[in-house]
Formats: C-alpha cells, structure tokens, sequence
C-alpha cells in the first residue's frame, strides 16, 4: 500500500510576517505631498541652476489629486483615491530667484480613502508640520516637496498593526515633475522617502524606503481664470 504524504500548510505566522512586511512597507511614503523653504528639486546645484519665476506673485494655490496615489513595495499597493494641499506663491519679489528654485510653504498634504492590496488589513495616513514646495526652471521644470520630520505618519490595522514614519531623524525632499497648463499638473513617479517602522510582530522595522505615485492639479485659487506658471 503507498503512503500519501498529508499536504504540507504554511504555518500561520508566516502568513502574518509576510502580509505585514509587504503591505507596512508599501505604506511609507511621504505620497506621498514640506518646511519647505529649505526644499530644493534634484538636479543642477541652486548655485548653478537657471533663473526661475513663479506667477501670479501672491496667488494662493490648491494641489487637488488627480485619480490615484499609490505606495508600493514590491507586489503589494496602498492606494488613496483623496489628497491635497494649498499654499501661496510668494508675493514679488520673492516670486523670481535669479539662481534657482522658488520657495512656497503649503499645508500638511492630506490623504485619505486609502485601501491595501492584501485582505484584511487597513491604513489610515495623519500629517502635520510646516510644509512645503520649491519649484525649479528647466526641461523639465521640477518641484522639490519635503516633508518636515515626522511629518508623515502611516498606521496600519488589521493583521498587522504598525507605524511607519515618513521623514523620521531630518527632513526629506520628495522630487516631482511640473508642467505648466490649464491647470498645471504636479506628477510624482517612483518617487523615494527615508521612512522607520515600528510596531510588534509582522511589521518591518528594518524597511527603509518606500516609493509614491501620484498626479495632482494645481489651481489659483486667488483668481480660478489664471493659471499658476513655472518660467524663467
């Protein structure tokens, strides 16, 4: 008579480890969306880069999400269908920076409706500090967005329960593309942020990094007939 070995089952925690890594680790952005007056785009050194100039001077501004902010490590995808922020373009001549990037401060970006890939596990995102935006002349035009410590803040629950801090010893510049239009359009693509975990098992405190998608509209809100412009 042959023997039927009985199929082999994967220990439940292993279940738990692996859920919790993936998912805890997708979730630390900063979607991503500074104290910002510091933040700076990639790219040429502010020393050498070319004159900027941001318009109307004075303006406020809202940056509305456009379709999806994504966070994701690996297989696994945290997904907001809610984000923005608001700001003001500095008053001339603050508004031109012969040498490189224009400075704005925003309010904390705000997430929410905010799902997992993986079943049974939720994420709520919490934002507070002094943020902001730094836009730079060029081809293309950038836009740093840094995050002040601590400034973002990801939990999850569920079967896993952690913490995952974006930004948490100094601040964190998260870089972007800007294209003037009507509105104009600030992506975020693959976008990387310092990022410490915490919590009990399944969560991954040894993550690092985690990556932020996102597209968002940028509307005047001083006057809705203009439009907020990157130049030279």
């Amino acid at each position: 008579m042959t023997m039927t070995q009985p199929a082999r089952r994967t220990p439940p925690q292993r279940v738990l480890l692996t859920a919790g890594t993936g998912i805890v680790a997708a979730l630390g952005l900063s979607l991503a969306m500074t104290t910002a007056a510091t933040a700076q785009p990639a790219g040429t050194p502010s020393a050498a880069a070319a004159a900027t100039t941001v318009t109307p001077a004075g303006h406020g501004f809202t940056a509305t999400l456009s379709g999806k902010a994504t966070f994701k490590a690996g297989s696994v995808t945290v997904t907001c269908t809610t984000s923005s922020s608001s700001g003001q373009v500095p008053d001339a001549p603050g508004n031109h920076n012969p040498d490189g990037a224009v400075s704005s401060s925003t309010t904390p970006a705000t997430y929410g409706s905010c799902t997992t890939s993986m079943p049974g596990v939720s994420a709520t995102v919490a934002t507070s500090g002094a943020w902001g935006v730094a836009m730079q002349n060029g081809a293309p035009v950038t836009a740093g967005l840094t995050i002040p410590v601590g400034g973002f803040v990801l939990k999850t629950s569920g079967l896993a329960s952690c913490t995952v801090t974006a930004a948490p010893t100094s601040a964190a510049t998260v870089n972007g593309t800007w294209t003037n239009g009507a509105p104009a359009t600030l992506a975020f693509a693959n976008a990387s942020v310092p990022v410490k975990v915490t919590g009990g098992f399944g969560c991954p405190t040894s993550s690092t990094s985690s990556t932020f998608n996102a597209v968002y509209q940028v509307s005047d809100t001083t006057d809705p007939a203009s439009q907020i412009t990157v130049t030279g």
